[in-house]
């Protein structure tokens, strides 16, 4: 299954995400085949304010282990995390 989650940073955490982004972005990488798109939500100024990760898991349970597991979680940057059953039905690469 795959699933969204959808992380919206703490006020004024920039400094947290960008001293922790090396960490964030050696997790997404151990994630393998299972991390299918990753990115930063962004202010007008393009400053980022959250995370939306696409991945894959058995389910929502492994899905939630997965977020608690990210550095960023770790860290405390996020006000919330939430995880959404996803389905990837326009431009999936998989499907082609």
């Amino acid at each position: 299954m795959l699933f969204a989650l959808i992380c919206t940073d703490k006020p004024a955490s920039l400094d947290l995400r960008l001293s922790m982004r090396p960490y964030h972005l050696k997790y997404l990488e151990s994630l393998g085949a299972g991390l299918k798109a990753a990115g930063p939500f962004t202010d007008d100024a393009g400053q980022p304010i959250g995370s939306l990760v696409i991945i894959e898991a058995a389910d929502r349970a492994a899905a939630k282990a997965m977020a608690d597991a990210d550095p960023y979680a770790k860290a405390g940057l996020f006000a919330s995390v939430e995880i959404r059953a996803w389905k990837w039905l326009i431009k999936n690469p998989e499907t082609k």
